[in-house]
């Protein structure tokens, strides 16, 4: 059976959803985008982004500060220079349903306020390596993988190996880059496997990979000897438009010399889009390459610009995705991984299967109840049947690997199979593991004494959107922290490195891995990284919930390290009352079930704070974090509760700051602005914007949006029908203007 109706989610169900959903995307971005080895179906990721997607949609206020709708991609991988796009390369909305395609077209036309004809374009969506090229004066400069959508991998001299690749081009503007995918014909990929197996080198799983694999080598000779291939079908930074549409642009490009897709078409409104999708569809097992769906884009470049862009997809695009594939196989073990927030994960091996042509040996079984058979709330799933060792079991995938169990065949379950029981101990370090109310995931209450908690936090921590330290990734993290001579327990640990390796007899220039100059480059590297940005440094912590978006959000709201933590200290009453309602609200809940009556929850939340009332100082501060914009009260009550004053973890942050030469404060943006560094709440109908427009150009103008009003906002916006956030402004004496007031104001009236 399906997952519980998102309408039918309680906003308990919902809160412990998106935590779980935002877990496993991250793990999933980064096995794709970061190490070329994806360890889930594109279908279903693409399933997981929409759970997330509906759940945020009908629980606004509970959407996360590391939502998985504000993340694209991946970091760059270790080895690979870096690359800063001009114009941020972003994913796409994904559709899957006839339906969603009209709702596409229905969303473009209610953002524009447009009623006459609207075209759109509809080409493959190539299953590859997204990749963006810089031309100027018409020479290729420099090429990119896409990386986290900001920042991607230069990989110049790999991209000039491919023969789609002009590397000089004529009638191109003075500066313009292509953007496109590289791929691998299936025939191509077949030779180049039969070539890998004959020297004795390691095969691909299916042409994306090996197409990854051999565009991201330190090498180009090796990516020079490997059959990639480029369609071009977008751009970035121009110095002057292409042309006035999308077609008639991509019809310039393949003027210059690119490789354009042959099915791009031309359609006139849903019904066109999807006859062309069925004639892609149809021609898919012949194509010659991978395609996972087609892609629609607003034909009218004006109107693209108009539409703008969300957080991480363009407002004028989307990708109907093509359906999944099946496979049985068996179920041969359950083995339990221990991420860095002390979660448990299941993972299923199997019996090596092929589907579609990749060969897959594992796959994710999210949490016990899963395994059990039923969702977060109970209900059943997969008809009830539960997954036990030695299962034969239904897998699916839609494009790399299969990830989920879809099925079980209970005629072929073996004699003697029990049902499988997640362990209420920690594997790695024999802490209870407990499942918080609420949270469908059992975690390891052990913290920083698990070892498998710290090392992964210490690899969370030199991440790229970290600290990023050249010469120290994964692997290094885990030799150092099992070291007994110059062990790294601690991030503190890092920087003292270089003073007791000099104190040490076994010094690290004498070890296996190790010479005079690595050592050097690797000091010199953390040396450097004594002065970092404060949302970096946020961000590197690893506190559950706290994601880049977020760590960005607290960084510009409190500056610096010393205003931040005073702050968590005076909310952490705050805090305990919020986390002790939490508690009351599930107890209230599961008496409501049992009793057969509606539950009185927000009685029993009210309760706590009255019945344990706190200082009006702590009450404040602790508003005041939840005043900022994304910045729910989950994520707020997992800073505060994890860094409060006296904690392990607030311990090994204060060791970190002292070892810090500069914590950098966040760059103000548009101080010349008249809104510049004000915090402003949109409230009521307005009439000559969208709500998503005005909230984009007051942050482009310096200000910040707040989503309630507070003792800390500046300014009110209030349009038509403003109701209770009007009221509190008026008690709080907060400026209230309405929406020509505001466009005044900003210089757009």
């Amino acid at each position: 059976m399906a997952p519980k109706p998102v309408d039918q989610l309680t906003e308990t169900e919902a809160r412990a959803e998106l935590a779980d959903l935002a877990a496993r995307l991250v793990a999933a971005n980064e096995a794709y985008h970061t190490l070329d080895a994806p360890e889930i179906s594109d279908a279903d990721y693409d399933a997981l982004k929409r759970r997330n997607a509906e759940i945020e949609a009908r629980f606004p206020s509970l959407k996360r500060a590391d939502s998985p709708s504000d993340q694209v991609g991946a970091g760059v991988a270790d080895g690979f220079g870096k690359i800063t796009h001009a114009v941020r390369m972003l994913s796409l909305e994904n559709a899957f349903e006839e339906g969603d395609v009209a709702d596409f077209e229905d969303r473009v036309r209610k953002y524009l306020g447009l009623e006459g004809p609207l075209l759109f374009t509809a080409e493959p969506k190539i299953d590859g390596l997204s990749l963006s090229l810089r031309y100027e004066g018409g020479v290729l400069v420099q090429a990119a993988t896409r990386g986290d959508g900001e920042v991607g991998e230069n990989v110049t001299e790999n991209a000039l190996t491919i023969a789609d690749i002009p590397a000089r081009v004529t009638g191109a503007p003075a500066v313009m880059e292509v953007r496109g995918e590289v791929y691998m014909s299936h025939a191509d990929f077949a030779a180049l496997n039969d070539r890998q197996a004959a020297a004795g080198d390691k095969t691909f799983a299916n042409p994306r990979n090996a197409a990854a694999g051999s565009l991201r080598q330190l090498d180009s000779r090796i990516t020079a000897a490997r059959p990639l291939r480029f369609f071009a079908y977008a751009w970035g930074e121009l110095s002057e438009p292409l042309a006035a549409t999308q077609f008639d642009a991509i019809a310039r490009l393949r003027a210059m010399g690119f490789q354009t897709n042959p099915l791009t078409a031309l359609c006139d409104g849903p019904a066109a889009l999807l006859a062309q999708y069925r004639a892609i569809e149809a021609q898919r097992a012949t194509l010659g390459y991978d395609i996972d769906g087609v892609v629609y884009k607003v034909n009218d470049l004006a109107l693209q610009q108009r539409l703008g862009f969300r957080a991480t997809t363009p407002r004028w695009a989307i990708a109907h995705k093509f359906p999944a594939q099946l496979a049985w196989t068996r179920l041969e073990a359950i083995d339990i991984q221990v991420g860095r927030t002390g979660a448990l994960s299941p993972v299923a091996r199997l019996t090596p299967v092929t589907v579609g042509g990749v060969v897959v040996s594992n796959a994710t079984l999210h949490n016990e109840d899963y395994i059990a058979g039923r969702d977060n709330a109970g209900q059943p799933i997969r008809d009830g049947k539960d997954i036990r060792v030695g299962d034969w079991v239904q897998v699916y995938r839609a494009g790399d690997v299969i990830p989920k169990v879809a099925d079980v065949d209970l005629t072929k379950r073996p004699e003697g199979a029990v049902p499988y029981v997640l362990p209420d101990t920690c594997p790695d370090c024999g802490s209870p593991a407990i499942r918080e109310p609420g949270d469908s995931i059992r975690r390891c209450t052990g913290g920083l004494i698990c070892p498998a908690q710290a090392v992964e936090k210490l690899k969370h921590f030199v991440s790229r959107a970290a600290f990023d330290i050249e010469g120290l990734g994964a692997k290094q993290i885990e030799l150092f922290f099992a070291d007994p001579d110059l062990p790294v327990k601690t991030p503190a640990d890092i920087f003292t490195l270089a003073e007791r390796n000099a104190r040490n007899l076994m010094r690290l220039e004498n070890r296996d891995g190790f010479g005079k100059r690595s050592v050097e480059k690797l000091f010199a590297a953390i040396e450097d990284r004594r002065r970092i940005a404060f949302e970096r440094f946020l961000f590197a912590l690893g506190i559950r919930h706290l994601g880049e978006v977020a760590a960005k959000d607290l960084a510009r709201h409190y500056l610096n390290w010393a205003a931040l933590s005073a702050a968590i200290d005076a909310a952490h009453p705050a805090a305990l009352r919020h986390l002790a309602a939490d508690e009351a609200e599930a107890a209230e809940r599961a008496a409501a079930a049992e009793e057969g009556r509606r539950a009185r929850v927000k009685e029993a939340r009210d309760r706590v704070w009255e019945t344990d009332p706190v200082a009006p100082e702590a009450r404040a501060a602790w508003e005041e974090m939840l005043s900022i914009e994304g910045l729910g009260a989950v994520l707020a009550a997992s800073l505060v509760s994890t860094l409060a004053q006296g904690s392990h973890e607030r311990d090994a942050v204060e060791a970190l700051v002292a070892q810090l030469r500069e914590i950098v404060p966040p760059v103000a943006r548009a101080a010349a602005s008249p809104v510049a560094g004000l915090t402003v709440v949109f409230t009521g109908t307005l009439e000559k914007m969208t709500r998503a427009e005005a909230k984009a150009r007051a942050e482009a103008l310096g200000a910040k949006v707040a989503g309630s009003v507070s003792a800390k906002t500046d300014l009110l916006v209030a349009g038509p029908g403003a109701g209770s956030k009007a009221k509190d402004a008026e008690r709080l004496g907060i400026r209230m203007i309405d929406e020509d007031g505001w466009l005044a104001l900003i210089g757009a009236a």
